[in-house]
């Protein structure tokens, strides 16, 4: 008999099963906070040292307009190299990877998505992506290496890993991202949680708040996009409402049926760009070095920058949501860490852009919004947590009705053109075969 089954044993002698109880439960509270302060820390750092890595992007482009035609495309390929070596688990966003191993959090496998290792590579590796222009966000990796942080602080804590643990760890990344706590909530009950009860409630909005208020503490009571403040009279609402999300609704749904056709399981052109990962790398990285250039660097990044000055009502490209919108596919496709949650609000503004054409100047920022509402509902089909996100990251309180319209309208055509939901297709890429999701071999579009 080893030490470890001797303690177990003189514990259980000594502490009657209430007391073991109460206590097992003190423990995983100690683990979710230690978790959700960490993770708000790393979130933080991570911000910063994105922000420097495209600020220094950015004095590269300045000194000369051709040296990123070619620094990304050998970035991207060096990127895909570098995941491909030392962290597979890393590529992509990062959120279907933590749907994937919520599934049996202990197994083996599943173990390996969540791993302190794994998300920390992805953190570099988005970092690394940001310094060549990729037009990428920090969500997906937050929650991945959030889901890490919170399995391993369980670990420590001599805990067991439940579903529940991963919810709380990725919720806690969205939250500390974005600094909107109730968006956190939202996105563990839309897209990570498949069953939610009341012990996972309470886990979550603990980890939730914890991470959102240690944020905001360091960071201060931000605004992600500012204070906006759009609002729109009834009858722009009645007319942008549904243009924003049928119009967006199709166009997130096309970007999602195009990336699971490339990056899916199943997907019609996977095996093709498989074969040669690097070269297809130096495509998109080509691709995505040609639409910065040609767009003034609009493009490249995240797109907080531009898709800000659009809410407060400042001259925009109208080609630069299309433009957007093809830098976030083909840094997606080539494979590299980074997620979509950012890149996909910056080319919903674009169209949002485009539709206040349609509209008096007065009320643009406010269609905007609702074009972000229906591009990314399309894309994420969340429409609960787009809403939240909108409302928390714009302090637009005001728009929350014009943003439901927008997001149940987008939802609905996005689901016209995709049927799948993006996140739980690509999580069946990172199942094992045998506890793949049932007809992740077909097409999931």
């Amino acid at each position: 008999m080893d030490i470890a089954q001797r303690l177990s044993q003189w514990f259980l002698r000594s502490f009657p099963s209430e007391r073991a109880v109460r206590l097992g439960d003190w423990s995983r509270r100690l683990a979710t906070l230690v978790g959700a302060l960490l993770i708000a820390l790393i979130a933080l750092a991570f911000a910063g040292a994105g922000d420097w890595m495209h600020a220094l992007f950015g004095a590269l482009r300045r000194w000369d307009w051709r040296l990123p035609l070619i620094v990304t495309p050998l970035l991207f390929v060096a990127l895909a190299w570098l995941t491909a070596r030392i962290a597979p688990e890393a590529r992509g966003s990062g959120i279907p990877q933590v749907i994937a191993a919520s599934r049996d959090p202990e197994g083996r496998h599943e173990s390996g998505l969540v791993s302190l290792r794994v998300g920390l590579a992805k953190i570099a590796l988005t970092v690394g992506a940001l310094l060549g222009g990729a037009s990428v966000g920090r969500e997906g990796p937050t929650v991945q290496l959030g889901a890490a942080i919170m399995v391993q602080t369980h670990r420590l804590f001599r805990v067991r890993v439940t579903p529940g643990v991963l919810i709380a760890g990725g919720a806690a990344g969205v939250a500390a991202a974005f600094n909107t706590p109730l968006a956190g909530i939202a996105f563990a009950i839309e897209e990570l949680a498949v069953a939610y009860e009341q012990k996972l409630a309470v886990m979550v909005m603990g980890a939730v708040m914890i991470a959102g208020l240690a944020s905001q503490g360091i960071a201060g009571d931000y605004v992600y996009f500012g204070h906006v403040g759009a609002h729109l009279p009834l009858r722009s609402v009645v007319l942008a409402a549904p243009l924003a999300g049928i119009a967006g609704g199709l166009a997130g749904g096309l970007f999602s049926r195009l990336l699971l056709a490339s990056r899916g399981p199943g997907g019609k052109w996977k095996a093709l760009l498989g074969r040669r990962p690097l070269v297809t790398a130096l495509v998109c990285g080509a691709i995505v070095a040609l639409l910065g250039v040609a767009s003034g660097g609009s493009t490249w990044g995240t797109g907080y920058e531009p898709t800000r000055g659009m809410l407060t009502g400042g001259d925009a490209s109208i080609w630069f949501g299309p433009a957007k919108f093809i830098a976030t596919l083909a840094t997606s496709v080539s494979g590299i860490p980074g997620g979509i949650f950012a890149p996909s609000l910056a080319v919903g503004a674009g169209f949002g852009n485009l539709i206040a054409l349609a509209f008096p100047p007065e009320e643009a920022g406010a269609i905007v919004l609702l074009g972000m509402a229906g591009y990314f509902v399309g894309v994420v089909r969340a429409p609960f947590t787009a809403v939240i996100i909108l409302a928390e990251t714009t302090s637009s309180t005001g728009m929350i009705l014009p943003l439901f319209a927008t997001a149940l309208i987008g939802d609905w055509a996005g689901g016209l053109v995709c049927r799948t939901r993006l996140y739980h297709a690509l999580a069946g890429d990172f199942a094992p075969p045998a506890a793949a999701p049932e007809g992740s071999d077909k097409d999931p579009s």
